[in-house]
């Protein structure tokens, strides 16, 4: 039977959510707003780039929505079908805002290219004011989110305000450009340079939050180092069968088979182990299975660490 770690396992911080939450609900009701502004003016200037931008801020709106929603469900307790209550919520979250975002960025690209094909008048005034009023609506956004807790939800939100930063920024350019040249090529030019940007990012996240659904080990956790260093703990003879994963943002999992002389010194040895890999690479929730020698035949270093994990 599996000897579970004697230290608390909810995983719970349940200020940081709801002040992530509370966050995203703010930065909705601001960006909906401008996303509204900025859709009459680039449809009155004739300026993709404020379109564009329009567009993007209300896919925004809908990340955030999620993300709120996303942090709420996060803070639900362990239940007999969700033992580990329901973070999952903000990977998931994070996982449709990167989808989103793609969308997005297809979008841009396409209209771009067909303004360059056919070049469309763009009012260069009208553009620069509603690109400066945006590009300081985002900016509190981006700050009032970066002030809540950073989870893989709360990334997947900045990404999108980021994007719409540089939309504020591009459309601003291809304004000014536009004023003072008459080149209206700038606006699709510039919308296509901003939507790379955002892809670049976008693509980042999503390898990040499909690797956590997939269960692979964390980024900063070696894994092998894991099992070296547990293993030279005195009082270990073997270590298999080893897996760390991602609960959730800043939550990791490790579950392993440690194959001792003695389990009269299993409590002890328990504990060591638990204070050390929370210590050492902030993993909080172990389950280790304790062996003795007679109940498992000669494991060759080779498979020492059988994890499934390791090219994951």
């Amino acid at each position: 039977m599996s000897d579970h770690a004697h230290h608390d396992h909810s995983h719970d911080a349940p200020g940081a959510p709801r002040a992530a939450g509370r966050s995203m609900v703010f930065a909705l009701g601001l960006t909906l707003t401008f996303a509204l502004v900025e859709l009459i003016g680039g449809w009155w200037s004739g300026s993709l780039a404020l379109i564009g931008d329009a567009g993007h801020m209300v896919t925004d709106t809908l990340a955030l929505g999620m993300g709120a929603i996303a942090a709420r469900l996060s803070r639900a307790p362990p239940s007999w079908r969700h033992t580990f209550g329901l973070q999952r919520a903000e990977v998931l979250g994070a996982l449709l805002n990167g989808v989103f975002m793609l969308g997005v960025v297809a979008w841009i690209g396409y209209e771009a290219v067909k303004r360059l094909i056919e070049p469309v008048a763009v009012q260069g005034p009208a553009v620069i004011a509603i690109a400066a009023a945006g590009l300081v609506i985002n900016l509190v956004v981006l700050r009032v989110l970066h002030g809540g807790e950073q989870t893989f939800n709360t990334r997947g939100a900045i990404l999108h305000v980021m994007g719409d930063l540089l939309g504020s920024i591009a459309a601003l350019a291809s304004g000014t450009i536009i004023l003072l040249t008459g080149w209206t090529p700038a606006d699709p030019i510039l919308s296509l340079v901003i939507g790379g940007l955002i892809l670049v990012s976008t693509w980042r996240l999503l390898q990040e939050t499909v690797h956590v659904v997939m269960e692979g080990v964390p980024a900063h956790i070696d894994l092998r180092e894991v099992g070296e260093r547990m293993l030279a703990t005195a009082g270990v003879r073997d270590i298999h069968d080893m897996h760390v994963w991602t609960i959730a943002s800043g939550h990791y999992a490790l579950a392993a088979h440690v194959r001792i002389d003695d389990l009269d010194q299993w409590p002890e040895l328990l504990a060591r182990l638990e204070r050390f890999l929370n210590d050492t690479f902030g993993i909080d929730h172990v389950t280790l299975q304790p062996e003795l020698p007679y109940q498992v035949a000669v494991v060759d270093s080779s498979s020492l660490y059988n994890t499934g994990h390791a090219d994951g």
